[in-house]
Formats: C-alpha cells, sequence, structure tokens
C-alpha cells in the first residue's frame, strides 16, 4: 500500500458514495489515514469529480497541509480530531444519506433490527445539531468516535473502520437500516433484535460472520 493507492482507493469509494445517493452535489467528505498523514476530500468538489493527485494530504500531529493540494474539506477538524483521538480509525466517510437524515428529524436512537447491522455496525449514536464546519461540530463527534457510525441530528451520518471499504460498508448499512425503520414504522412499532440476540451476533464467536459479509461486499 501506497499513498498513491490510497488516492485511488478515495477514488473508488467517492463514485461509489455519488453512484448510491449517499450524498448530493458537493455534499460529505470522504478521508483515510497512511503513515503519520490523513488524505482528505479538498472543498467545493463533487466527490466523484475528485481525481487521485487532488486528494489533499494533511499532517494528523501538526494540522499542516503536506503537499501542493488544494484547500481541504471545510469539516478538516471533524476528521483531523478523529484521528488523533483514535489510532484504530484508518478511514471515516461523512455523508448526507436521505433516510438518515429524515429518522434524525424524528428519532434518535437507531434500534438494531437485523443481522447484517449488528455484526457490520453495531449500536449507532446520535449527536444534537451543531452547525456545521464548526470545531464544536468535530468536538462533538470525537466525544463519540469509539463509536464506528454517528448520526448528526438534522445533518447526516459519519462512520469509521479500519479502512475505507470498511467505514464506506458501514455508512450503506445504517442508510438501510434507517430506511427499514421508518417503513416498518410506518405500519407499526418495529420488532427490534433482544439485547441477547444482538450480542450473540456481535461476539466474537461472530468475528467469522462479519468478514464473510465483508468479503461478499467488495
Amino acid at each position: 500500500m501506497s499513498s498513491q493507492d490510497i488516492r485511488l482507493e478515495l477514488c473508488k469509494y467517492a463514485q461509489k458514495t455519488v453512484a448510491n445517493k449517499l450524498v448530493v452535489g458537493p455534499g460529505g467528505n470522504l478521508s483515510a489515514r497512511y503513515e503519520g498523514k490523513m488524505y482528505l476530500s479538498p472543498s467545493g468538489f463533487a466527490l466523484d469529480e475528485i481525481k487521485p493527485e487532488q486528494w489533499v494530504e494533511v499532517d494528523i500531529e501538526t494540522g499542516d497541509i503536506t503537499d501542493i493540494g488544494l484547500r481541504p474539506s471545510s469539516e478538516v477538524l471533524m476528521h483531523l480530531y478523529a484521528y488523533r483521538q483514535n489510532p484504530n480509525i484508518g478511514a471515516m466517510v461523512h455523508t448526507h444519506p436521505p433516510y438518515c437524515i429524515a429518522f434524525t428529524l424524528v428519532e434518535k436512537d437507531l434500534p438494531i433490527m437485523f443481522p447484517d447491522q449488528a455484526a457490520l455496525v453495531g449500536k449507532t449514536v446520535y449527536v444534537d445539531y451543531v452547525l456545521p464546519t464548526t470545531d464544536k461540530l468535530a468536538d462533538a463527534v470525537v466525544e463519540k468516535i469509539e463509536h464506528s457510525s454517528i448520526l448528526l441530528g438534522n445533518h447526516g451520518l459519519v462512520t469509521t473502520g479500519r479502512n475505507l471499504r470498511e467505514a464506506y460498508y458501514r455508512t450503506e448499512v445504517v442508510e438501510e437500516s434507517a430506511k427499514i425503520f421508518l417503513i416498518a414504522k410506518a405500519i407499526k412499532e418495529p420488532k427490534v433484535l433482544t439485547k441477547e440476540e444482538f450480542e450473540e451476533i456481535a461476539s466474537l464467536e461472530s468475528e467469522a460472520y462479519r468478514i464473510q459479509l465483508l468479503q461478499k461486499m467488495k
């Protein structure tokens, strides 16, 4: 793996993010960590328009832009603080998925309803609306960054992972979860997994199940 490989992978998942309507226009931002640097989407670009050389290299420790790239995403602090706080994070995906946003308009706690959600994501936490692009939003996200998925009230979703693939597919699963909840809720109160059912799937014995799912999602 090289910095060029990271840039190409970012392009791949940026294009998937747009193709799957998880953002519109120049919304959303992606990043990945590599050897003390993060590579972040530039400001003002639709994600699927970004070329490999346009991902902005930022030194995680200092916050300095260390290449001749463009201006980084306005959510640069959210990404930077997350990498500093949790060394296990290898990538972050911030999107504006429609069902996730709709969910935050009427609910806060997204229940765990099906095995893929339990195995790939686990508990999704919620942050009340904070003005985007501010250090206040970055601080609010970092307070809950031990969780791999964070719903932002009236705003969108943040997911993290050990790599881009994991972070991205968590985005898809949380969006699907919000969609399923809203559809079911329109009919009657959804039946969710019990604590015991969730823990059974999320236990260490279920690691093979999670890996198998990720392999299918390539």
